[in-house]
Parts: structure tokens; C-alpha cells; sequence
């Protein structure tokens, strides 16, 4: 089954744009992981930075949060966030269409 997960980044006062751009190196090499579904930044309206991440399964991301591209994602933005990131983890609750019905 399917994990998705949301990462919520506040960036430093006045360091946003520093922070997207620190993000990119570590998203390409995430983007090069097995079961990486979906591992896209996104600019939410409350001043944070949006991940969201979709992964084949348990087992995948588990090797994700252990792996380089999460050190390099990690040194990467050092110094650039107000608080720590935070982290959710959730299964999904197919209903409705298969195609619009889940992440």
C-alpha cells in the first residue's frame, strides 16, 4: 500500500527563496530513489514551503528517511528554518474515482 506523507518547512525570516533553492539538489536525488512516487515542494499561503511525497510503500520510504538524499536535503538546509520540519504520515482512504480519489 501506498504512504503519503506532508513536510511543512518554515523558512528563516527573509530566507524563502534561499531555502527552495537549498531544497532542489536534495529533491533531485529523491527523486532518483526506488518508490518515489511524488516528492514536490510546494508555495502554501501561510509562508511555509509544502512537500508532498507519495511513496510505493512502508518499506521504501523507511529506506528514504535513512538514506544520502535526505543527508544532503538535511545539510542543505541548515540554518535556513525557523522550527524544526514537521513530518506526517499518512495512509490513503480511497473513495470516489480511482484516478481522483487518492493521492
Amino acid at each position: 500500500m501506498t504512504v503519503v506523507v506532508t513536510a511543512i518547512f518554515k523558512p528563516a525570516p527573509g530566507r524563502k527563496d534561499e531555502l527552495v533553492e537549498a531544497m532542489r539538489p536534495g529533491i533531485a536525488a529523491v527523486h532518483e530513489e526506488p518508490g518515489c512516487e511524488l516528492y514536490a515542494i510546494h508555495d502554501a499561503e501561510d509562508g511555509t514551503i509544502t512537500m508532498l511525497e507519495k511513496w510505493s510503500s512502508q518499506a521504501d520510504l523507511d529506506a528514504h528517511a535513512k538514506g544520502p538524499a535526505v543527508a544532503l536535503l538535511n545539510k542543505d538546509i541548515d540554518g535556513l528554518l525557523a522550527e524544526p520540519v514537521l513530518v506526517t504520515t499518512m495512509s490513503p482512504i480511497p473513495a470516489g474515482t480511482d484516478l481522483q480519489g487518492a493521492l
